[in-house]
Protein backbone atom coordinates (compact mmCIF):
# COMPACT_ATOMS: atom_id res chain seq x y z
CA UNK A 1 0.00 0.00 0.00
CA UNK A 2 2.80 2.39 0.93
CA UNK A 3 4.57 1.68 -2.35
CA UNK A 4 1.36 2.44 -4.27
CA UNK A 5 0.94 5.75 -2.44
CA UNK A 6 4.56 6.65 -3.19
CA UNK A 7 4.12 5.88 -6.89
CA UNK A 8 0.96 7.97 -7.01
CA UNK A 9 2.74 10.87 -5.32
CA UNK A 10 5.62 10.66 -7.80
CA UNK A 11 3.20 10.57 -10.73
CA UNK A 12 1.39 13.62 -9.33
CA UNK A 13 4.70 15.50 -9.08
CA UNK A 14 5.57 14.55 -12.66
CA UNK A 15 2.15 15.71 -13.83
CA UNK A 16 2.62 19.02 -12.00
CA UNK A 17 5.52 19.83 -14.36
CA UNK A 18 2.86 20.69 -16.97
CA UNK A 19 0.97 23.43 -15.09
CA UNK A 20 4.26 24.78 -13.73
CA UNK A 21 5.49 25.18 -17.31
CA UNK A 22 2.14 26.59 -18.46
CA UNK A 23 2.30 29.15 -15.65
CA UNK A 24 5.15 30.87 -17.50
CA UNK A 25 3.16 31.27 -20.73
CA UNK A 26 1.60 34.65 -19.92
CA UNK A 27 4.88 36.26 -18.83
CA UNK A 28 6.83 34.90 -21.81
CA UNK A 29 4.09 35.93 -24.24
CA UNK A 30 3.78 39.45 -22.87
CA UNK A 31 7.54 40.00 -22.60
CA UNK A 32 9.07 38.37 -25.67
CA UNK A 33 6.53 37.41 -28.35
CA UNK A 34 5.13 39.63 -31.12
CA UNK A 35 1.77 41.13 -30.08
CA UNK A 36 -1.65 40.25 -31.50
CA UNK A 37 -0.57 37.02 -33.21
CA UNK A 38 -2.27 34.32 -31.13
CA UNK A 39 -2.86 31.85 -33.98
CA UNK A 40 0.72 32.18 -35.19
CA UNK A 41 1.95 31.62 -31.62
CA UNK A 42 -0.26 28.53 -31.29
CA UNK A 43 1.09 27.05 -34.53
CA UNK A 44 4.70 27.65 -33.53
CA UNK A 45 4.07 26.12 -30.11
CA UNK A 46 2.55 22.94 -31.50
CA UNK A 47 3.67 22.04 -35.01
CA UNK A 48 7.51 22.21 -34.96
CA UNK A 49 7.94 20.26 -31.72
CA UNK A 50 5.29 17.80 -32.86
CA UNK A 51 7.15 17.14 -36.11
CA UNK A 52 10.44 16.70 -34.23
CA UNK A 53 8.88 14.20 -31.83
CA UNK A 54 7.20 12.35 -34.71
CA UNK A 55 10.56 12.09 -36.53
CA UNK A 56 12.17 10.73 -33.37
CA UNK A 57 9.45 8.16 -32.70
CA UNK A 58 9.06 7.19 -36.39
CA UNK A 59 5.58 5.77 -35.97
CA UNK A 60 2.36 6.87 -37.64
CA UNK A 61 -1.19 6.02 -36.58
CA UNK A 62 -2.78 2.90 -38.02
CA UNK A 63 -6.39 1.89 -38.57
CA UNK A 64 -8.90 3.79 -36.47
CA UNK A 65 -6.17 5.75 -34.76
CA UNK A 66 -5.86 8.06 -37.76
CA UNK A 67 -9.18 9.74 -37.02
CA UNK A 68 -8.76 9.41 -33.25
CA UNK A 69 -5.41 11.21 -33.38
CA UNK A 70 -7.04 13.98 -35.44
CA UNK A 71 -9.93 14.34 -32.98
CA UNK A 72 -7.60 14.45 -29.97
CA UNK A 73 -5.25 16.89 -31.70
CA UNK A 74 -8.08 19.25 -32.61
CA UNK A 75 -9.62 19.14 -29.13
CA UNK A 76 -6.46 19.38 -27.03
CA UNK A 77 -4.44 21.64 -29.36
CA UNK A 78 -6.27 22.95 -32.43
CA UNK A 79 -9.32 24.27 -30.57
CA UNK A 80 -7.94 24.72 -27.08
CA UNK A 81 -5.10 27.09 -27.95
CA UNK A 82 -7.20 29.61 -29.97
CA UNK A 83 -10.01 29.58 -27.39
CA UNK A 84 -7.53 30.34 -24.60
CA UNK A 85 -6.10 33.27 -26.56
CA UNK A 86 -9.58 34.51 -27.51
CA UNK A 87 -10.68 34.48 -23.87
CA UNK A 88 -7.52 36.37 -22.89
CA UNK A 89 -8.18 39.10 -25.49
CA UNK A 90 -11.87 39.56 -24.61
CA UNK A 91 -11.82 39.13 -20.82
CA UNK A 92 -9.75 40.53 -17.98
CA UNK A 93 -6.99 38.04 -17.25
CA UNK A 94 -8.15 37.29 -13.73
CA UNK A 95 -11.72 36.56 -14.83
CA UNK A 96 -10.51 34.28 -17.64
CA UNK A 97 -8.30 32.32 -15.24
CA UNK A 98 -11.12 32.04 -12.70
CA UNK A 99 -13.56 30.70 -15.29
CA UNK A 100 -10.99 28.20 -16.51
CA UNK A 101 -10.52 27.03 -12.91
CA UNK A 102 -13.86 25.27 -13.33
CA UNK A 103 -12.02 22.70 -15.49
CA UNK A 104 -11.64 20.10 -12.69
CA UNK A 105 -15.39 20.07 -12.02
CA UNK A 106 -16.23 19.83 -15.73
CA UNK A 107 -13.67 17.06 -16.21
CA UNK A 108 -15.10 15.10 -13.27
CA UNK A 109 -18.62 15.55 -14.66
CA UNK A 110 -17.57 14.12 -18.04
CA UNK A 111 -15.34 11.38 -16.59
CA UNK A 112 -18.15 9.92 -14.48
CA UNK A 113 -20.34 8.74 -17.41
CA UNK A 114 -17.48 8.51 -19.91
CA UNK A 115 -14.97 6.56 -17.83
CA UNK A 116 -16.91 5.38 -14.80
CA UNK A 117 -14.72 7.55 -12.54
CA UNK A 118 -16.99 8.57 -9.69
CA UNK A 119 -15.31 11.58 -8.11
CA UNK A 120 -16.69 11.41 -4.56
CA UNK A 121 -17.55 14.35 -2.36
CA UNK A 122 -13.97 14.84 -1.14
CA UNK A 123 -12.64 15.40 -4.66
CA UNK A 124 -15.56 17.64 -5.63
CA UNK A 125 -15.00 19.68 -2.49
CA UNK A 126 -11.30 19.95 -3.30
CA UNK A 127 -12.18 21.26 -6.77
CA UNK A 128 -14.53 23.88 -5.33
CA UNK A 129 -11.92 25.02 -2.79
CA UNK A 130 -9.29 25.20 -5.53
CA UNK A 131 -11.55 27.28 -7.77
CA UNK A 132 -12.29 29.69 -4.91
CA UNK A 133 -8.56 29.96 -4.31
CA UNK A 134 -7.93 30.85 -7.95
CA UNK A 135 -10.62 33.54 -7.72
CA UNK A 136 -8.91 35.09 -4.70
CA UNK A 137 -5.52 34.73 -6.32
CA UNK A 138 -6.16 36.42 -9.66
CA UNK A 139 -9.65 37.96 -9.81
CA UNK A 140 -9.83 41.73 -9.77
CA UNK A 141 -12.56 44.18 -10.78
CA UNK A 142 -14.26 42.43 -13.73
CA UNK A 143 -14.33 45.50 -16.00
CA UNK A 144 -15.82 44.92 -19.44
CA UNK A 145 -17.16 41.41 -19.98
CA UNK A 146 -18.52 40.31 -23.35
CA UNK A 147 -20.24 37.15 -24.51
CA UNK A 148 -17.43 36.23 -26.94
CA UNK A 149 -14.91 36.10 -24.10
CA UNK A 150 -17.24 34.12 -21.84
CA UNK A 151 -18.02 31.65 -24.62
CA UNK A 152 -14.32 31.23 -25.40
CA UNK A 153 -13.40 30.67 -21.73
CA UNK A 154 -16.08 28.06 -21.15
CA UNK A 155 -15.40 26.54 -24.58
CA UNK A 156 -11.73 26.05 -23.72
CA UNK A 157 -12.73 24.28 -20.51
CA UNK A 158 -15.19 22.01 -22.32
CA UNK A 159 -12.96 20.98 -25.24
CA UNK A 160 -9.97 20.28 -22.98
CA UNK A 161 -12.05 18.25 -20.52
CA UNK A 162 -13.54 16.23 -23.38
CA UNK A 163 -10.09 15.71 -24.87
CA UNK A 164 -8.66 14.47 -21.58
CA UNK A 165 -11.52 12.02 -21.09
CA UNK A 166 -11.12 10.67 -24.63
CA UNK A 167 -7.37 10.23 -24.13
CA UNK A 168 -8.17 7.88 -21.24
CA UNK A 169 -11.10 6.18 -22.96
CA UNK A 170 -9.17 5.47 -26.16
CA UNK A 171 -6.19 3.53 -24.88
CA UNK A 172 -3.45 4.27 -27.40
CA UNK A 173 -1.43 1.28 -28.70
CA UNK A 174 1.76 3.39 -28.51
CA UNK A 175 3.94 5.03 -25.89
CA UNK A 176 3.02 8.38 -24.42
CA UNK A 177 5.58 10.41 -26.39
CA UNK A 178 4.28 9.06 -29.71
CA UNK A 179 0.70 9.91 -28.72
CA UNK A 180 1.78 13.45 -27.84
CA UNK A 181 3.49 13.84 -31.23
CA UNK A 182 0.34 12.75 -33.09
CA UNK A 183 -1.79 15.30 -31.25
CA UNK A 184 0.66 18.17 -31.69
CA UNK A 185 1.03 17.53 -35.42
CA UNK A 186 -2.72 17.11 -35.98
CA UNK A 187 -3.56 20.21 -33.95
CA UNK A 188 -0.77 22.29 -35.51
CA UNK A 189 -1.80 21.37 -39.04
CA UNK A 190 -5.41 22.29 -38.24
CA UNK A 191 -4.26 25.68 -36.96
CA UNK A 192 -1.89 26.49 -39.83
CA UNK A 193 -4.44 27.51 -42.54
CA UNK A 194 -6.49 29.46 -39.98
CA UNK A 195 -3.40 31.40 -38.91
CA UNK A 196 -2.47 32.25 -42.51
CA UNK A 197 -6.01 33.33 -43.43
CA UNK A 198 -6.69 35.40 -40.32
CA UNK A 199 -3.27 36.83 -39.47
CA UNK A 200 -1.43 36.70 -42.79
CA UNK A 201 2.27 36.08 -43.26
CA UNK A 202 4.43 35.28 -40.22
CA UNK A 203 5.94 38.33 -38.48
CA UNK A 204 9.65 39.07 -38.26
CA UNK A 205 11.20 37.55 -35.15
CA UNK A 206 14.09 38.95 -33.14
CA UNK A 207 16.33 36.90 -30.84
CA UNK A 208 14.17 37.32 -27.68
CA UNK A 209 11.09 36.22 -29.64
CA UNK A 210 12.92 33.15 -30.92
CA UNK A 211 13.98 32.31 -27.38
CA UNK A 212 10.44 32.77 -26.11
CA UNK A 213 9.00 30.51 -28.80
CA UNK A 214 11.71 27.91 -28.11
CA UNK A 215 10.77 27.88 -24.42
CA UNK A 216 7.04 27.61 -25.10
CA UNK A 217 7.48 24.91 -27.74
CA UNK A 218 9.99 22.67 -25.96
CA UNK A 219 9.12 23.16 -22.28
CA UNK A 220 5.62 24.65 -22.34
CA UNK A 221 4.27 22.27 -24.97
CA UNK A 222 6.43 19.19 -25.69
CA UNK A 223 7.60 18.45 -22.14
CA UNK A 224 4.42 19.74 -20.52
CA UNK A 225 2.04 17.62 -22.59
CA UNK A 226 4.23 14.55 -22.17
CA UNK A 227 4.01 14.90 -18.37
CA UNK A 228 0.30 15.77 -18.52
CA UNK A 229 -0.67 12.72 -20.54
CA UNK A 230 1.53 10.50 -18.36
CA UNK A 231 -0.60 11.66 -15.47
CA UNK A 232 -3.80 10.98 -17.38
CA UNK A 233 -2.63 7.44 -18.13
CA UNK A 234 -2.09 6.61 -14.46
CA UNK A 235 -4.58 8.72 -12.47
CA UNK A 236 -8.27 9.66 -12.68
CA UNK A 237 -8.96 12.50 -15.10
CA UNK A 238 -10.46 14.67 -12.35
CA UNK A 239 -7.35 14.31 -10.20
CA UNK A 240 -5.10 15.35 -13.09
CA UNK A 241 -7.32 18.33 -13.84
CA UNK A 242 -7.05 19.41 -10.20
CA UNK A 243 -3.27 19.50 -10.52
CA UNK A 244 -3.77 21.97 -13.38
CA UNK A 245 -4.82 24.60 -10.80
CA UNK A 246 -1.12 24.99 -10.01
CA UNK A 247 -0.92 27.01 -13.25
CA UNK A 248 -2.28 30.35 -11.92
CA UNK A 249 -0.21 29.94 -8.74
CA UNK A 250 3.00 29.80 -10.78
CA UNK A 251 1.80 32.61 -13.05
CA UNK A 252 1.13 34.83 -10.03
CA UNK A 253 4.52 34.12 -8.46
CA UNK A 254 6.32 34.88 -11.72
CA UNK A 255 4.33 38.09 -12.12
CA UNK A 256 5.33 39.19 -8.62
CA UNK A 257 8.99 38.25 -9.14
CA UNK A 258 9.55 39.62 -12.66
CA UNK A 259 6.73 42.04 -13.47
CA UNK A 260 6.34 43.83 -10.13
CA UNK A 261 2.73 42.70 -9.63
CA UNK A 262 1.18 43.23 -6.20
CA UNK A 263 0.80 40.37 -3.74
CA UNK A 264 -1.40 40.87 -0.67
CA UNK A 265 -3.31 38.86 1.89
CA UNK A 266 -6.04 37.89 -0.59
CA UNK A 267 -3.46 36.37 -2.93
CA UNK A 268 -1.78 34.56 -0.03
CA UNK A 269 -5.08 33.06 1.15
CA UNK A 270 -5.95 32.15 -2.44
CA UNK A 271 -2.63 30.38 -2.92
CA UNK A 272 -3.15 28.35 0.27
CA UNK A 273 -6.66 27.37 -0.85
CA UNK A 274 -5.47 26.34 -4.32
CA UNK A 275 -2.60 24.22 -3.07
CA UNK A 276 -4.77 22.78 -0.30
CA UNK A 277 -7.46 21.83 -2.79
CA UNK A 278 -4.93 20.22 -5.12
CA UNK A 279 -3.40 18.19 -2.29
CA UNK A 280 -6.76 17.19 -0.80
CA UNK A 281 -7.87 15.77 -4.13
CA UNK A 282 -4.86 13.48 -4.57
CA UNK A 283 -5.45 9.73 -4.04
CA UNK A 284 -2.17 9.35 -2.13
CA UNK A 285 -3.20 12.02 0.40
CA UNK A 286 -6.70 10.59 0.80
CA UNK A 287 -5.29 7.07 1.28
CA UNK A 288 -2.84 8.32 3.91
CA UNK A 289 -5.65 10.05 5.81
CA UNK A 290 -7.75 6.87 5.74
CA UNK A 291 -4.88 4.75 7.03
CA UNK A 292 -3.97 7.06 9.92
CA UNK A 293 -6.99 6.34 12.18
CA UNK A 294 -6.76 2.63 11.36
CA UNK A 295 -3.12 2.55 12.45
CA UNK A 296 -3.81 4.39 15.69
CA UNK A 297 -6.80 2.19 16.52
CA UNK A 298 -5.13 -1.14 15.76
CA UNK A 299 -3.19 -1.59 19.06
CA UNK A 300 -6.39 -1.08 21.12
CA UNK A 301 -7.66 -4.55 20.19
CA UNK A 302 -4.71 -6.18 21.91
CA UNK A 303 -4.69 -4.10 25.11
CA UNK A 304 -5.02 -5.87 28.46
CA UNK A 305 -4.53 -4.91 32.04
CA UNK A 306 -0.91 -4.90 33.11
CA UNK A 307 -0.02 -8.12 34.86
CA UNK A 308 -3.13 -10.00 33.75
CA UNK A 309 -2.28 -13.31 32.08
CA UNK A 310 -3.53 -13.96 28.61
CA UNK A 311 -5.21 -17.34 28.51
CA UNK A 312 -5.31 -19.61 25.51
CA UNK A 313 -9.01 -18.83 24.98
CA UNK A 314 -8.37 -15.10 25.17
CA UNK A 315 -5.55 -15.36 22.62
CA UNK A 316 -7.92 -16.95 20.16
CA UNK A 317 -10.42 -14.11 20.56
CA UNK A 318 -7.90 -11.30 20.16
CA UNK A 319 -8.19 -9.92 16.56
CA UNK A 320 -5.12 -10.30 14.40
CA UNK A 321 -3.10 -7.11 14.07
Amino acid sequence: MLSMETNQARLALLTAVAPVAWGSTYLVTETFLPPDRPLFAAVVRALPVGLVLLALRRRLPTGGWWWRAVVLGILNIGMFFPLIFLAAYHLPGGLAATLQASAPMVTMALAWPGLGERPGWARVGAAVVGALGVALLVLRSPGHVDTVGLAAAFGSVLVSALGYVLVKRWRAPVDNLTLVSWQLVAGGLALLPAALLVEGAPPALDLPALGGFLWLAVVGTGLAYYCWFRGLAGMPAGVVSLIGLVNPVVGTLLGVAFAGELFGWAQAVGMVLVLGGVLAGQPAVQAALRLRPARTARPVAGLRQEGAPVTEDRRRTVPAA
